[in-house]
């Protein structure tokens, strides 16, 4: 179904989701028109270094949760992240199923993971966490859930689509999810232009996420 909104997954996260895990970060309080770009599911040779490539021409900063293997396959392009003064968060190692992996194996998984990026972030492959992983990442990790999803892996849509669904719903301090990655490519690159250009007419800055959020 072409629309902004969705039958199966929730665009704008609704405000109740916040009540499940408190602790986690879905929106940054603030008024002033910033934003909060994010990216899941790379570092990928080619998709990663385009957004990089968007994200310098617009001065904009984003947040790239990344997945252990990708990083660990693709160092070079993990780097520049870094060098570019992005901010990068864990993404487990396979991204992984909170709810068809045992918690051990899932643990391992962030630690492993960890110890590549050296980052607080974390966010989970799907938006899913059992109640006792999130009781304790929550101790020792920044939960980063979301605001606005793009759908950018969504078969069904076009980036145009994509594109208007971020722009109807975001508000200043947004955490917007975009994914670079091979099946989100063919609406990446028209969304993410798009969006980037609509909110910079409208003075917002995109920045990352870090400590000081």
């Amino acid at each position: 179904m072409n629309s902004i909104k969705s039958i199966k997954y929730p665009v704008k996260t609704p405000f109740w989701a916040s009540w499940l895990w408190p602790a986690a970060y879905w929106r940054i309080k603030t008024t002033q028109p910033e934003l909060y770009l994010t990216f899941d599911d790379g570092p990928h040779p080619k998709f990663t270094p385009w957004v990089l490539d968007q994200l310098k021409q617009a001065d904009a900063k984003a947040t790239f949760f990344c997945i252990g293997k990708n990083i660990q396959r693709y160092p070079e392009v993990f780097r520049r992240i870094i060098h570019e003064g992005h901010a990068v968060g864990n993404h487990t190692w396979n991204h992984t199923h909170a709810f068809h992996t045992s918690t051990n194996q899932y643990l391992r998984e962030v630690e492993q993971t960890d110890l590549l990026t050296g980052s607080g972030l974390f966010r989970p492959p799907y938006g899913k966490m059992t109640p006792g992983l999130y009781r304790i990442l929550r101790k020792t990790h920044r939960i980063v859930m979301w605001d606005v999803l793009s759908g950018d892996f969504d078969l069904r849509v076009n980036g145009e689509i994509c594109a208007q669904r971020v722009i109807h719903y975001a508000r200043p301090g947004s955490i917007i999810v975009f994914h670079d990655s091979q099946k989100a490519w063919p609406r990446l690159q028209t969304a993410l232009p798009r969006v980037i250009s609509h909110f910079q007419k409208q003075g917002y800055r995109f920045l990352s996420l870090n400590a000081g959020n």
